[in-house]
């Protein structure tokens, strides 16, 4: 397995571009399922996962083209059962269920896999089908849903930590070639849903409120095929915002949304980091001097579970006290540790995490348990004294496009060592 090689302590300064976002690319990929048309999808980053999600669309029938960042995509004829040993290595896969049963009336895929970050059942996605009018059976590792007609019905989709953003755009794929009207209550706001709904309306679905708790959708008898472009991926956005502010340098992040970007950036400046914004570019710049901060995982548009690692390694740089907690997944402190091998304080208390900052960090070998738990990791060693090797960085390439390469640009001392 490939590791990083990073030697740290250097303020990292320069332009980096904001790749196409990974949790927006996966669910239009199985959208093309809902058309036998041509699809094109562009700014498609080049991530393990992504590649996964095309062998599957590829196993199932589809003809898939890439030329760079774009990608054509035509489901002309496609079975209806998903391959066990490519969708149990990702959780997004389980978002071409509501395609696969709009399209065809049936079935079959297996459980999906992905990071280990906690339990994460996809029960509101087989409450939303059952609502349509799918029957569902769950036996043997597989889900069996079929619905000779799906008919559009008022489903409450909220969960016990929130709105489930797959399952809302599993629902909403399902939906758009159902009889009558579905509204979606207790909706995921994110902009990934948002993204796919406009990838959805561009191939001829009728959807209103998508961004918003209450999503409407006016079944249409067929789809056709559409070309779109995909949002920049926030995260990443994040993710670099917050290496700037823990090595203390300058970094412009071109493509990113700042609109998209409203808590992260809030925290980043509570922490003590400078925020510029134009059009089509932000900026930030740490200032040297990090103050503590107070976080807690909310769904869209609280705080992102997905930047709460990152900003947990920052934190380990600000002097006082940051109280960090999660109340998206059970298991996702699992970084902590690690961090703590560099030299952090860090006492874990139920859902919260209390790093008491300020302590210098010192380059040590590292391993990352999950995508965003390696981020933390690598953005901790650039800002640690020595030398600091991360292990298992194949989380990293799930999503981030070409990481290190990037990070090089920057002024960073990284180096991807291959594994035996």
């Amino acid at each position: 397995m490939d590791s990083f090689l990073i030697e740290g302590g250097l303020p990292l300064s320069g332009e980096v571009t904001i790749s196409g976002s990974k949790n927006a690319v996966l669910p239009i990929l199985a959208a093309t399922l809902l058309t036998s048309e041509t699809c094109i999808i562009r700014r498609v980053p080049d991530l393990s996962d992504v590649g996964f999600m095309l062998k599957i669309l590829q196993s199932l029938g589809a003809e898939v083209t890439r030329d760079g960042d774009t990608l054509t995509i035509r489901a002309a004829n496609i079975s209806g059962r998903g391959d066990y040993e490519l969708i149990r290595k990702m959780r997004g896969s389980i978002c071409i269920l509501g395609p696969l049963l709009a399209r065809l009336k049936e079935a079959v895929v297996s459980l999906p896999g992905g990071c280990v970050i906690g339990t994460r059942p996809i029960d509101l996605h087989l409450k939303g089908l059952r609502g349509l009018g799918a029957q569902v059976e769950v036996e043997a590792g597989y889900v069996r849903v079929h619905a000779p007609r799906l008919e559009g019905q008022m489903i409450f989709l909220g969960g016990r930590v929130g709105p489930t953003v797959l399952g809302t755009a599993n629902l909403m794929m399902a939906a758009t070639l159902a009889s009558g009207i579905t509204v979606i209550e207790s909706a995921a706001c994110e902009p990934e849903v948002v993204d796919l709904a406009d990838f959805l309306i561009a191939m001829g679905a009728k959807i209103t409120g998508a961004g918003s708790p209450t999503i409407t959708i006016h079944g249409v008898k067929a789809l056709h095929g559409a070309d779109h472009e995909v949002i920049a991926d926030r995260i990443e956005a994040g993710t670099f915002a917050a290496v700037a502010a823990a090595t203390g340098g300058e970094v412009t992040l071109r493509g990113a949304r700042p609109d998209h970007l409203g808590a992260v950036l809030d925290k980043l400046q509570e922490a003590g980091a400078e925020i510029r914004r134009a059009a089509g570019v932000l900026t930030v710049r740490g200032t040297g001097s990090l103050k503590p901060i107070d976080i807690t995982t909310m769904p869209y548009s609280g705080f992102p579970t997905d930047m709460q690692a990152q900003l947990m390694a920052l934190a380990c740089q600000a002097p006082g006290t940051s109280i960090i907690t999660e109340r998206i997944f059970e298991s996702r402190f699992m970084h902590a540790s690690e961090l703590m091998r560099l030299g952090a304080d860090i006492a874990i208390e139920g859902p919260s995490a209390i790093v008491k900052g300020g302590r210098p960090l010192s380059g040590a070998p590292v391993m990352a348990s999950d995508l965003r738990a390696s981020a933390a990791l690598v953005i901790a060693g650039l800002a640690a004294k020595g030398s600091t090797q991360v292990h298992r960085v194949y989380h990293l390439d799930r999503g981030y496009e070409r990481m290190e390469l990037k990070l090089q640009k920057l002024g960073a001392r990284i180096q991807r060592t291959p594994g035996e």
